[in-house]
């Protein structure tokens, strides 16, 4: 008996051993998974938190462990709002990265090592022009309610709204005509975007053009570039996904998009290091990192980093009135026009509303003529699918016959983000549909249905 009890001592002994020394490994070199959770982690919490003003707990519970991988559901997270900051890690302390919000450029995942004090900061800009006020949208914020009982129907039907619905707006005419928000979401609730971000950074890409800064067809974009194939990628080989570049795009473990998203302080370099998988311009890859890549390319045609920084509220969402955007930066300082952009359905519905009018705002030019018809011309290597300027040319994984089938107009271009984000433009019907929520490709849902239900009811087509 007494040899049973040692036996079972030392096992106990040699098992508590094990833990500390397993404990103290993730501690010391934790693997790349676990600090990408996270990094993620501590980065959409920030955002919440910082720019939507949501509660961390909440966030952390719907947003990062509900819907994301098994590892997310033991991350925890602590909140400085003193210092605006996040901290999070499996447990709260294996694999810990911290998060820090700044005014005007929201969250950014701090590299290891770094302070907060070393990023660059920006005085707000004061050339937005204030959307809010009496006025209907979009030159205010006043909505009149839907007198349309089908289309209220329809936006009150959960089967149309999807899982996890937090906004749909419906503009009309450039009126909005109806909207509805989830619990704990409103009107003035900023909402990130993800890959919907992209389209808006070629529309930024749109005014540097027309000021003579950049065309989309420089090449040479990069130092390193000059000495192999990669100096032949143009601006327009970036826009259409058609670069050529290696770059794994998929999400759920440590890949190329995961670890520049949430692990690489300079998004863009990573990205630029990335060699040739295919000749340029005979392959459609769908990649975050070469919008990285535009964002860099558009900064520095600028020569100014912090007039960089200021740019896309001087010269897009401030003559648009998109009071709540917020682009987010790398901590080089890039911004990540592949994904970060935080703004209201009322906002993200200006920007449809924008592009809708090729790119007009209350008789002023903010684009270059015939600017958005080059942006919905389709990519040469998409097969018809994608459009020149970081744009969709069928709904969500879906196609443009499944589209026309339903009764979707063959005009219609959308603009989609990861999770269920959309902005469907349709401009031979002068509409704008907003659909947004927190809804992962796992749960089926695709909002065709609601958007082709939507242009009927519009239409007058009874069933």
């Amino acid at each position: 008996m007494r040899l049973i009890w040692r036996l079972v001592k030392g096992l106990a002994i040699f098992m508590v051993a094990a833990i500390a020394v397993l404990i103290g490994w993730l501690y010391v070199a934790p693997p790349e998974l676990i600090r990408v959770g996270a990094g993620y982690s501590a980065k959409i919490v920030c955002s919440n938190v910082f720019l939507a003003g949501r509660d961390a707990g909440q966030v952390l519970a719907d947003d990062v462990q509900a819907p994301g991988h098994p590892l997310l559901k033991i991350m925890r997270v602590s909140v400085d709002r003193d210092r605006k900051m996040v901290s999070a890690g499996l447990f709260g302390f294996l694999g810990e990265r911290t998060a820090v919000a700044r005014d005007g450029l929201g969250c950014t995942v701090l590299p290891e090592g770094v302070s907060a004090d070393s990023l660059e900061q920006v005085p707000p800009a004061s050339t937005a022009q204030a959307a809010s006020g009496s006025g209907l949208w979009p030159d205010g914020d006043g909505v009149a309610p839907s007198e349309n009982p089908k289309l209220t129907a329809i936006l009150d039907d959960p089967a149309m709204a999807g899982p996890g619905m937090r906004a749909m707006v419906v503009a009309k005419d450039g009126k909005i005509v109806a909207e509805r928000y989830g619990p704990g979401f409103s009107e003035n609730t900023p909402l990130l975007g993800w890959s919907m971000t992209k389209t808006v950074n070629a529309a930024i890409i749109g005014t540097l053009v027309k000021d003579g800064k950049m065309k989309v067809d420089d090449k040479r974009l990069f130092g390193d570039w000059q000495a192999d194939g990669r100096a032949n990628i143009s601006v327009a080989d970036l826009m259409g996904m058609s670069s050529g570049l290696e770059f794994n795009e998929d999400y759920g473990d440590v890949t190329d998009v995961t670890r520049m998203l949430f692990l690489e302080p300079d998004m863009a370099g990573f990205a630029e290091a990335k060699p040739l998988a295919h000749p340029v311009g005979s392959d459609f890859s769908y990649s975050s990192g070469t919008t990285l890549l535009l964002s860099w390319v558009w900064q520095h045609a600028l020569g100014d980093g912090a007039a960089a920084l200021t740019w896309p509220r001087a010269k897009l969402f401030g003559p648009l009135g998109m009071d709540s955007a917020v682009l987010e930066t790398d901590a080089a300082g890039t911004l990540v026009g592949s994904s970060y952009l935080y703004a209201t359905a009322r906002d993200w519905a200006r920007f449809g509303q924008f592009l809708l009018q090729d790119g007009v705002w209350k008789g002023e030019a903010v684009l270059p003529e015939g600017f958005v018809a080059w942006m919905r011309q389709p990519a040469p290597a998409s097969s018809g699918t994608y459009g020149r300027g970081q744009l969709w040319l069928r709904g969500p994984s879906g196609t443009r016959e499944e589209d026309a089938a339903l009764g979707i107009p063959g005009d219609a271009f959308w603009i989609n983000g990861h999770d269920g984000q959309t902005v469907t433009v349709i401009p031979s019907r002068k509409l704008v549909v907003v659909r947004m929520g927190l809804t992962p490709d796992k749960l089926g849902y695709r909002p065709q249905k609601m958007v082709a239900a939507v242009v009927k009811v519009l239409d007058g087509i009874d069933d």
